[in-house]
């Protein structure tokens, strides 16, 4: 047996065949050898920061860059850097706005022929990745990954100003907002500010009338898919809200915060007037209608606040 050695980091085994003479092809730039075949690669490829096995050494290379953060390949319109030539190239037609992959069933069309295959499953309804501890199954291996860390408590995603941890980094980059006070999705009409972009485009359909929950009963449409859930409720009179006290169940979690009032006896809402005090501020607003008008009534909490 012959060892040809290409580099420090990886050999070749070459069998030699003396019963057969042949000329192999050339095999991954290899110049063409008489009489040698390559039936098998043996490599030494391994990670030594994690010991992770890669077939090729420019596959070790990308890997590297997973432990040393090195992104060489930068996009020249907004400088955002990636680690491999081949992310690069669709982040490009963000800018371009090219979308070469469409989808033969519906014409959406997508940056990547990767999320083409994805979206292909919303037709298809294909759901590859199973999760093996209770069987749910995704479109996606990194929702897969992502719901994994429901069953194991994994939170990798730490808050830097509260130390509250997250199960995915998006979640994380959202509630960062709340201690920066940032608000990057605008309305194009009124220029309401939003923390989401989910909250966003359910706020246009205020300025479209958009209303797409429509209930199956009634035939009543609403602006949110949660506000159709409830409304359901009249339909099936299911009341998943019960009173830990007296048992009495309600549809809504806001109707049984109410009803515990009752019996926590807390009437934070007092008259300016007369000192009277009520449970719920609409009770104080009507009340303060029987004093005189003309008067400034002020609202005001039982804390004096």
């Amino acid at each position: 047996m012959g060892i040809l050695t290409m580099n420090p980091f990886w050999t070749l085994s070459i069998t030699e065949y003396s019963s057969h003479c042949f000329n192999t092809k050339s095999w991954d730039g290899l110049p063409q050898a008489k009489g040698f075949l390559i039936p098998k690669l043996k490599m030494g490829h391994d990670c030594p920061v994690c010991g992770k096995k890669n077939k090729w050494a420019s596959s070790l290379t990308v890997h590297l860059r997973t432990h040393t953060g090195e992104k060489p390949f930068e996009c020249t319109v907004c400088n955002k850097k990636f680690s491999q030539r081949s992310q690069l190239k669709p982040h490009l037609r963000i800018h371009t706005g090219e979308k070469p992959f469409e989808c033969k069933v519906c014409n959406k069309k997508f940056t990547e022929s990767a999320s083409l295959r994805v979206h292909l499953r919303t037709h298809t309804g294909d759901k590859p990745f199973e999760c093996t501890v209770c069987n749910k199954r995704f479109s996606e291996g990194g929702d897969l990954r992502k719901h994994l860390r429901t069953h194991t408590g994994y939170k990798p995603f730490e808050c830097t100003v509260c130390n509250k941890k997250f199960i995915e980094s998006g979640k994380l980059r959202v509630h960062l907002r709340t201690h920066t006070g940032d608000k990057p999705f605008e309305c194009t009409v009124c220029n309401k500010r939003f923390l989401h972009g989910g909250n966003l485009r359910v706020h246009l359909r205020t300025h479209t009338g958009d209303k797409p929950f429509e209930c199956t009963v009634c035939n009543t449409r609403f602006l949110h898919g949660g506000n159709l859930r409830v409304h359901l409720r009249t339909h099936t009179g299911d009341k998943p809200f019960e009173c830990t006290v007296c048992n009495e169940k309600f549809s809504q979690g806001g109707s049984l915060r109410k009803h515990l009032r009752a019996h926590t006896e807390d009437k934070r809402f007092e008259c300016a007037v007369c000192s009277k005090r009520f449970r719920q501020i609409s009770h104080l607003k009507t009340h303060l209608r029987t004093h005189t008008e003309g008067h400034d009534l002020n609202i005001q909490l039982a804390n004096g606040s």
